[in-house]
């Protein structure tokens, strides 16, 4: 009895691009506002870690919030922009 060989063609994963959401500096709303804001639209983050990202993008004038898929970007800079605060995403390079 003769064994066959059964060959499967292999699955190549592409990595979905990345991409940056970012925080501008807020001259408009409190601290407390735009750190609750933080943590409201992107439920991951700690209160120290959305502390971080504010006080950041006050001192720089732009934060990194987070690195995520295309479609997250887009939903959390959404999200804080709903909120009154200026966001944008853009490639991770």
């Amino acid at each position: 009895m003769a064994t066959e060989t059964i060959t499967r063609p292999t699955t190549i994963r592409k990595i979905a691009p990345r991409y940056r959401v970012l925080l501008h500096n807020d001259d408009f709303n409190s601290m407390e506002y735009v750190v609750q804001s933080l943590m409201e639209v992107v439920n991951s983050l700690t209160q120290p870690q959305a502390v971080d990202i504010m006080m950041a993008a006050h001192a720089n004038g732009c934060a990194l919030v987070i690195t995520c898929v295309q479609e997250h970007a887009e939903f959390y800079c959404d999200g804080l922009q709903s909120k009154g605060l200026t966001s944008t995403i853009e490639p991770e390079d």
